[in-house]
C-alpha cells in the first residue's frame, strides 16, 4: 500500500511540474505582450478568425508544438482578426492565419497561411535563445 501511495505522489508531482513548465496559449492582451517582450521571452502572435479553415488547421499544430519541452518558454497570444483591427494595423497584418514570432522586442519571423508542422516548427525555432 505504501509503494502505491509513493507511486501516486510521484505521478502527481510529475504532472504538476509538467503543467507548470508548459507554454501558454491565451488571448492577446497588450500588457501581457509588453511584459513578455520586456522580459525577453519568446512570443508568438497567432492572428486567427473563427471562420478561417487555415487558422483551424494551424491551431492544433501550434498547441502540440508549444506543449513540447523545446518550446516550454513560449507564450502564444491569439489576436482576433475580426475584432482587433487597430492592432492589425500596428502589426502590419492584412490577413488572418498570420504567425508573428518575437524574441523579446524583436520580430524574428513571420508567416502567412502556413499549415505545415515542419515549417511552423522552423518558424517558432527562430525565437529560441
Amino acid at each position: 500500500m505504501k509503494s502505491l501511495l509513493r507511486a501516486l505522489i510521484a505521478v502527481a508531482a510529475f504532472v504538476a511540474v509538467s503543467v507548470s513548465s508548459a507554454a501558454e496559449i491565451k488571448p492577446y492582451d497588450k500588457a501581457t505582450f509588453d511584459a513578455l517582450q520586456a522580459a525577453g521571452k519568446p512570443v508568438v502572435l497567432h492572428v486567427y478568425a473563427d471562420w478561417c479553415p487555415t487558422c483551424k488547421q494551424q491551431t492544433p499544430i501550434i498547441a502540440e508544438l508549444v506543449a513540447q519541452p523545446a518550446f516550454k518558454d513560449y507564450t502564444v497570444l491569439k489576436v482576433n482578426f475580426d475584432t482587433q483591427k487597430d492592432l492589425l494595423k500596428v502589426l502590419g497584418v492584412g490577413t488572418q492565419s498570420t504567425l508573428i514570432v518575437y524574441r523579446g522586442k524583436t520580430e524574428v519571423a513571420r508567416t502567412v497561411g502556413d499549415t505545415g508542422k515542419d515549417s511552423i516548427t522552423a518558424t517558432l525555432r527562430k525565437a529560441a535563445s
